[in-house]
């Protein structure tokens, strides 16, 4: 095959799975008022459809990188595929609530092998300006997916059932898997996996969530048990990374400390927004009285700004200071947290305007930008090892936070979701979210605080 249309083919099969891999995330939440109405129960186990796919993600890629090192990229990525595949249309024939989180988890393995493997295949094939290229479509698709995941999944749901929200994605990924034999073989390193490290974070992240998301309904005693286990795994994997000679996490990375603040930011976003797209949703249709579709259409207002600002950000960067960029796109982020008081069953998009596009603009400024600014603080023969660890923390952290405000949405509202005490619990929420931000902003000031602000070279933060 000649190499221009190898390089094509790569490029659809690899964008197209990844595209698809957030739309399970946000388009399952607008599916969540209409599985906890089929299948009844608490809470808890509504929460574990979204949370079992993102926390197996946010596990499963920490390690998911040097498997395909060890065993081939390809192999890998058509495993993923073929996981998510099944996975999701397996949904279909689902009759209870725990078959349905099962399905979940290994949705969230394949999607981790899809990434993992897909960027991959990506450094494998493409080189210089045409791996840039790549990768910066790569960030724009998965960003679109996130964008569009409500309303796609509001009209599926309006047009057919919950089930199309999580068929739908399977059969694009079906479509895939069959150019898969097509692309370029690409073998693995022999690169030792670290099945240790990769079982104790996995444990360790794993317990966590358990904590935060059965923890409402099993008491304190559980929960802090969970908890104090789980930072014990953390501290446990974080000795065993430091002994490798091939570690599954360079922690060492976190030692640099522009690195460690614009990761820290990054995660951040993800922190704010991605809550906000799991759980509104089943605000605007169980209170406000949306549809599935309408309350898709409704968060565009929150999302599209994410994908048409990158580039804005980016001319703010060559201008200004990038900590203050960072800094003031966090305070965007913030003021939109806060002011999601507003929030009550008589929402009209007009009053959610504002803090929906406060904190889509902070996230859409530094979209893209910010994973440049920190890879350009490392030296160039490190920096795939720090794209593991940014990647790993901000999906980690981004996991944590959406189990936390499902808790705290469970605690104040005794797992309905609905009426007066979803709003302020919603309210609290925002807060907390809010007060997040003014958090990292005071660590990112200080991290940042007397620390050249050469962060490399242009093409680093394009």
């Amino acid at each position: 095959m000649p190499a221009r249309k190898r390089d094509a083919l790569v490029l659809v099969a690899v964008l197209t799975s990844i595209f698809v891999l957030p739309l399970s995330i946000t388009g399952a939440s607008t599916a969540l008022p209409a599985i906890q109405a089929e299948f009844g129960g608490g809470l808890a186990g509504t929460q574990w459809v979204v949370n079992a796919y993102n926390a197996c993600f946010a596990a499963f890629l920490v390690s998911a990188g040097s498997v395909a090192d060890a065993i081939g990229r390809r192999r890998v990525y058509t495993l993923g595929v073929g996981l998510f595949c099944v996975s999701g249309l397996s949904v279909l024939l689902v009759q209870d609530i725990v078959a349905l989180v099962v399905l979940r988890t290994l949705g969230g393995v394949g999607a981790a092998a899809v990434v993992a493997g897909g960027a991959a295949i990506l450094t494998a094939v493409f080189e210089g300006p045409a791996r840039a290229r790549a990768f910066g479509l790569l960030g724009t698709v998965a960003g679109a997916g996130t964008a569009f995941g409500p309303a796609a999944a509001g009209l599926l749901i309006d047009t057919l059932d919950w089930r199309s929200a999580f068929a739908a994605p399977a059969v694009v990924a079906g479509a895939v898997l069959l150019l898969v034999p097509l692309l370029p073989p690409v073998r693995g390193t022999g690169r030792r996996v670290d099945l240790l490290g990769g079982a104790l974070f996995t444990a360790a992240l794993l317990t966590l969530i358990t904590a935060l998301v059965e923890g409402p309904a099993r008491g304190p005693v559980l929960t802090v048990g969970a908890l104090a286990v789980s930072f014990l795994l953390f501290a446990v994997f974080a000795l065993v990374e430091r002994g490798r000679r091939d570690p599954l996490v360079d922690v060492a990375v976190l030692a640099n400390r522009r690195f460690v603040a614009y990761a820290l930011a990054a995660a951040t976003f993800m922190v704010v927004l991605v809550p906000l797209l799991v759980y509104l949703p089943s605000y605007l249709i169980a209170v406000v009285g949306l549809g599935p579709a309408q309350a898709g259409l409704w968060l565009l207002m929150l999302t599209v700004p994410t994908l048409v600002l990158p580039a804005v950000g980016a001319e703010l960067a060559a201008r200004l200071p990038h900590t203050a960029v960072v800094i003031g796109a966090l305070a965007l982020v913030g003021a939109g947290a806060f002011t999601l008081t507003t929030l009550g069953p008589d929402a009209t998009p007009l009053r959610l305007l504002v803090p929906f596009l406060l904190i889509g603009s902070g996230v859409g400024l530094t979209n893209g930008l910010i994973d440049g600014l920190a890879l350009g603080t490392v030296p160039a023969e490190r920096a795939g090892t720090a794209a593991g660890v940014f990647n790993a923390s901000r999906l980690t952290l981004e996991t944590v936070s959406l189990a936390g405000a499902g808790a705290v949405l469970a605690v104040l509202t005794g797992g309905s979701l609905s009426g007066a005490a979803f709003t302020d619990a919603f309210h609290v929420v925002g807060l907390a979210l809010g007060g997040c931000v003014v958090l990292v902003v005071a660590v990112v000031a200080v991290l940042g605080r007397g620390v050249s602000e050469d962060e490399g070279s242009p093409a680093a933060v394009d």
